[in-house]
């Protein structure tokens, strides 16, 4: 296969959508689960240091009780709840109790500020919400104020309650109270409505992030979900011993598939950290065998790496790069289908020994058989660095609209630029724009409340993917990037924005990078510094710094900076398509980007138009020849204030390598 507009890939299904009436809906595969391995651990949770389980027995249990407390406040079928918070095993039950009576939980980022929360509570016309804790309650009891059709409130840590006595307003302890009460009085109240429930109802409603406008919510089945889980797992041979970290936000459609779906479908283990700041640690301790990370999780992880072995004497830090060298040079001759030198395979398991084994050992991947990473392209060097510590890092491909699940490279058929080939029942076409398109039987039911969005996206079955691609001649999907986002500069060079922005953020010092060009005489980047490796950076060299803005307007900061950008110039120079969009200026921005500031989405993706939009004033900067610029932006706090911080900002020249003779 090449390049055309006529290309497919089929891949056999498995009686995609032959579902056991009795094992149709997620409530019901609890019950099977909790019926065939009652004392299998089916969740973990990390609270106050010590590691708390449940077994599937007790998950149906505590569900039922759950749904039976919210049957007594008179949920009906069909009505909505919203669900609020970090990954709690209470909340998993909610989203449980609430599909078992026929309703569909409305995960919602537990970050949000209150003007998102409102907007996803009244599109969705929650009734009702179940939350963490006094954070997530203080929240909805605003928003409540002004969407009159929520109802009640539930929640589960009771810390900081005891004074609030507003109606609708109770625990989660109290519910099951209730629960208990109702039962009595309706004892067939339960399994009735579960009995009731069938494949084509919704099972959930997530709101994607909004990148070009509004959230929009995407409608998915049970039959999505079930049918697509379980041919994801048939792929890759999960079985009922994985373990897997839940720390992805339970709004995001990952972490639904690999905490809930996949995790009821297979019958595995999943493991709630205590906080968003102890998960390295949790990670370590859990050391699981499957994980899911998308992007920024591994910059991040890398980044850690990388600031700690900056902290190391000079012989130790000089012996881990020069092994960490030679681990991406041997996974990149392997992942080009190229021979790996003598001398090179004789000096791997050296550094298996000293450097690979005991990194992965710290990070918690020493039993990992598989791992993923999604949601948007991953810089090739990111890639090669855990590829080559010995980690199945693979790329997949996949979309909330899709139920995730499109492609997923193989074991033993990983590729540097490929997301692999389709899972079972997928089908792959290419439009003549050299679009994506895409069908399976997790194609969603379309967008809540949005028949025009949906005919946009659904043709015929067929998903608009909104990604530039093709498929090569092994049938692997090649993603060039978001089809609207890959232009060209002035002179006629392809500009592929976030191409660059990942070299960029291979990088230890670079957290994130926002790319100009397109009709432009050439690309000019903004960047945002990692604050903890640059900070660590500076104490290093006794540079004084106050805050943020302060630390990235330091002119040592700068030619760290320029220093990085000029390599991401000699690694595009060597790319002949690619070569004529290296970056001539940067700017190093005074704030970081902010889902709260409307500039990145929650799971961090730039939001292109709205940054353009609001530092036109720098863009206009960076093309005029200014050497520095005052700006004045906007910022949001999390309680919804606003505010105004003003900066002066330099702006730097970089030099651009020659072309590479080949």
């Amino acid at each position: 296969m090449g390049r055309g507009g006529d290309l497919k890939a089929v891949a056999e299904s498995t009686s995609a959508s032959a579902l056991d009436p009795e094992r149709d809906t997620f409530p019901k595969l609890v019950r099977d689960n909790a019926r065939r391995r009652p004392d299998k651990v089916a969740i973990r949770e990390k609270d106050f240091g010590i590691w708390q389980t449940y077994t599937w027995s007790r998950y149906f249990e505590q569900a039922r009780l759950i749904a039976l407390g919210l049957a007594s406040l008179g949920f009906a079928r069909g009505d909505r709840v919203a669900i609020v918070g970090d990954n709690r095993p209470q909340l998993y039950w909610a989203v449980m109790a609430a599909q078992a009576l026929g309703g569909v939980p409305v995960p919602i980022y537990q970050d949000s500020i209150e003007r998102e929360m409102e907007y996803i509570i009244e599109h969705s016309e929650a009734r009702f919400a179940v939350v963490e804790d006094q954070e997530q309650v203080d929240k909805l009891l605003g928003v409540r104020a002004r969407c009159r059709g929520l109802q009640h409130v539930i929640y589960d840590d009771a810390r900081g309650m005891r004074s609030y006595s507003e109606p609708g307003l109770l625990s989660l302890v109290e519910l099951s109270e209730l629960g208990k009460k109702f039962e009595v009085s309706h004892p067939a109240h339960f399994d009735a409505e579960l009995a009731r429930g069938g494949a084509d109802d919704i099972a959930i409603i997530c709101y994607t992030s909004g990148t070009t406008g509004a959230p929009k919510g995407a409608m998915l089945s049970h039959r999505n979900l079930i049918t697509t889980a379980r041919n994801a797992a048939h792929f890759e041979g999960l079985g009922e011993d994985e373990e897997v970290l839940s720390y992805l936000p339970m709004a995001w459609v990952g972490d639904h598939v690999f905490s809930y779906a996949q995790a009821i479908v297979t019958g595995f283990t999943i493991n709630c950290p205590e906080s968003a700041a102890t998960v390295l640690a949790d990670l370590k301790e859990i050391a699981p065998t499957y994980f899911f990370g998308p992007p920024r999780i591994w910059e991040s992880i890398l980044t850690a790496v990388m600031v700690r072995i900056e902290d190391a004497a000079p012989p130790k830090r000089a012996l881990v790069h020069f092994f960490l060298r030679l681990a991406q040079e041997i996974e990149r001759r392997r992942l080009g289908r190229q021979a790996v030198a003598l001398w090179q395979r004789l000096l791997y398991p050296l550094g298996n020994l000293l450097v690979y084994g005991p990194l992965k050992d710290n990070l918690g991947f020493s039993h990992v058989r598989r791992a993923y990473t999604a949601g948007e392209a991953i810089g090739p060097e990111i890639f090669l660095f855990f590829r080559g510590l010995g980690i199945n890092v693979k790329q997949l491909y996949g979309m909330t609209e899709a139920s995730v699940f499109v492609t997923i490279q193989r074991d033993g058929d990983v590729r540097l630029d490929t997301v692999g080939t389709p899972i079972p029942g997928v089908e792959i076409r290419i439009s003549d724009a050299g679009e994506v398109l895409f069908r399976s039987p997790g194609v969603f039911q379309g967008y809540a409340k949005n028949p025009e969005a949906t005919r946009q996206t659904l043709d015929g079955g067929w998903i608009h993917s909104g990604d530039a691609g093709f498929l090569d001649h092994d049938g692997h999907l090649v993603i060039i990037d978001r089809a609207k986002d890959v232009s060209r500069l002035a002179d006629g060079t392809m500009f592929a924005p976030k191409f660059i922005e990942n070299k960029l953020k291979f990088s230890p010092y670079v957290r994130e990078a926002v790319c100009i060009g397109q009709a432009r005489p050439c690309v000019t980047a903004f960047i945002n510094i990692d604050l903890a490796a640059v900070g660590s950076w500076a104490e290093r060299r006794n540079i004084a710094y106050t805050s943020y803005g302060d630390l990235a307007q330091k002119p040592d900061v700068y030619e760290l900076i320029r220093g990085e950008v000029e390599r991401v110039n000699a690694s595009l120079a060597e790319d002949e398509a690619l070569r004529g969009a290296q970056v001539k200026r940067f700017l190093i921005l005074h704030k970081e980007l902010d889902p709260d500031d409307e500039e990145i989405t929650r799971t961090r993706k730039v939001r292109r138009g709205y940054i353009a939009q609001k530092y036109a004033t720098l863009i206009d900067a960076l093309y005029s020849g200014q050497d520095r610029v005052q700006v004045e932006a906007k910022v949001t706090y999390e309680d919804g204030r606003t505010g105004t911080m003003r900066a002066d900002v330099v702006i730097r020249d970089v030099g651009t390598p020659a072309p590479v003779p080949r």
